[in-house]
């Protein structure tokens, strides 16, 4: 089996100064680091650093109490995840005691920002994203009371009908082109929306040599990634609406041979959270096939 590999597949600039930052924190395991949540969304990553003694404690979306256990034989730090947190949940870790280091994604900083600031001048904010990921939870804290999220063009016929001056931004791992859909819905009812393209570079460059794939000759897409990875299911999605079998596999353990074994050509693209020992595992599996 041929088996051609996206360019842009694996760790983003962003997923690799969190875990850069984890691992200087730890010191090879001197110290104990906790995350708020799982630093990026790869189990086996996480697995991975988790022998280094960094541990995930709460949850997923960053909302649970967190009862820590400071050893007496090493120093304890806790450090945020790449998604970022709300200002109140940074307010509640650095009440927590202990060393305190931000590994947020400098992108989704930015689009903290833009909230941020635009909220304190009086705009509503609206935010194109997943109500249900840690990116978006994290950036509606920035909103004072004025952030609104929206998925679908159905989303946008909910929203109140604001009184003054609106900005609309999206999570870092969104589609560009329902971006541009949904703001220039919006901007029917608001001329005067202002619009921030706050998809990250990488995301763009994931979606884009994903097509690439398709016209080099794969005849099937296997993403590689977490099933709880924002960006691996939109590329997972993006495959599928090609017409184009698509399998979301995490490991190469995943892969079953009977379902790939009638394609000559595979495409094979990873998440931004994907390790490359994962990718090229996978890669090596097909190969054998």
């Amino acid at each position: 089996m041929k088996v051609i590999r996206a360019k842009s597949a694996g760790f983003c600039w962003g997923v690799e100064r969190a875990i850069q930052i984890a691992r200087e924190e730890a010191q090879g395991g001197a110290r104990r680091v906790y995350t708020d949540g799982p630093l990026i969304h790869n189990k086996q990553m996480m697995e991975a650093l988790s022998k280094e003694d960094v541990q995930e404690v709460g949850d997923y979306q960053s909302s649970q109490a967190l009862d820590l256990e400071q050893s007496a034989d090493k120093e304890s730090v806790v450090v945020v995840r790449a998604h970022g947190i709300s200002p109140q949940r940074r307010e509640y870790l650095k009440g927590l005691g202990l060393p305190f280091r931000d590994g947020t994604c400098p992108d989704v900083g930015i689009i903290a920002g833009k909230v941020k600031s635009h909220a304190e001048r009086g705009f509503d904010v609206v935010i194109f994203g997943d109500p249900k990921h840690p990116e978006v939870i994290g950036l509606l804290g920035y909103s004072k009371g004025r952030g609104h999220v929206v998925n679908t063009l159905e989303d946008l016929e909910e929203l109140p009908n604001f009184k003054g001056e609106v900005a609309m931004v999206s999570q870092s791992t969104m589609f560009t082109h329902e971006f541009k859909k949904l703001t220039s819905k919006l901007a029917e009812s608001y001329p005067q929306l202002v619009v921030f393209d706050t998809i990250c570079g990488a995301t763009k460059e994931r979606q884009s040599d994903l097509v690439a794939l398709f016209k080099e000759g794969a005849e099937a897409i296997v993403v590689i990634g977490g099933k709880h990875s924002a960006n691996t299911l939109k590329l997972a999605k993006l495959a599928s609406s090609h017409k184009r079998p698509t399998f979301h596999v995490e490991t190469a353990d995943d892969i079953i041979p009977a379902e790939v074994s009638k394609f000559a050509t595979v495409g094979v693209t990873a998440g931004a959270s994907t390790p490359e020992f994962i990718i090229r595992s996978v890669c090596e599996r097909l190969e054998a096939i």
